[in-house]
């Protein structure tokens, strides 16, 4: 039987965001349960200040599955900044006086549409934490897996003005492909198994994106 995944939201998202990539999921044979996190509970974070209210509310989903499941491995869907949030809570260095040392419970990391690195002022400081203490697929015991989707091109016109602009924040330069927030070049890591995705878009509420029925068996496989 494959390993339970737990999810974690992205960037002032919810829990109830991810109800329909979870119920899929766990129809698939993949059982899946959603950090329990309310949109409001990342706003503390605001500005670059400590996720550590969020990687408490990670580890005790973890616990709690690997308990459930009678298991002491799971798989860690994280979408968006729930990615590099993941990536923290991996290691062994100290962040903010606390070292989550979660890699011993994850056997695989499922990043979709993680800006993996940023030159946003306001997410700096928490990104080149991660990025300095664990580069690319820092972990030999997890299998990083990191989706990209190829769905917006940025352009400064109307319909792609954002994409433009969130891929320039992010990685320097508007005019390049991305899913429409996280263009592709941010969104995998050295040493892992990288994906890109047609159409796939970033955000749960789109049309078409990572938990689609139409995207999801494409990077779900990797679960198994």
């Amino acid at each position: 039987m494959p390993l339970p995944n737990v999810i974690l939201p992205g960037y002032l998202a919810g829990a109830r965001d991810y109800d329909d990539l979870a119920q899929t999921l766990t129809k698939m044979g993949f059982p899946t349960v959603i950090v329990p996190l309310r949109w409001w509970e990342w706003v503390p974070t605001v500005g670059g200040r400590s996720i550590a209210p969020i990687l408490k509310q990670l580890d005790q989903a973890v616990k709690q599955v690997c308990q459930q499941f009678d298991t002491p491995k799971i798989n860690l869907i994280g979408h968006s900044a729930g990615g590099w949030v993941a990536r923290i809570y991996l290691g062994e260095v100290a962040y903010y006086d606390k070292v989550w040392h979660g890699q011993t419970s994850i056997a695989k990391l499922v990043t979709l549409g993680t800006p993996q690195r940023s030159l946003e002022p306001w997410t700096r400081r928490n990104l080149d934490f991660v990025n300095d203490n664990y580069p690319g697929a820092f972990h030999p015991d997890v299998e990083y897996v990191c989706v990209a989707g190829k769905s917006v091109y940025g352009e400064k016109k109307l319909g792609q003005w954002l994409a433009y602009s969130s891929y320039e924040l992010t990685c320097g330069t508007g005019n390049t492909w991305g899913d429409g927030i996280t263009p592709i070049e941010a969104a995998h890591l050295d040493g892992a198994k990288n994906l890109v995705i047609e159409k796939a878009n970033h955000s749960p509420k789109s049309t078409l994106w990572y938990g689609s029925p139409e995207i999801l068996p494409t990077w779900a496989t990797y679960l198994g």
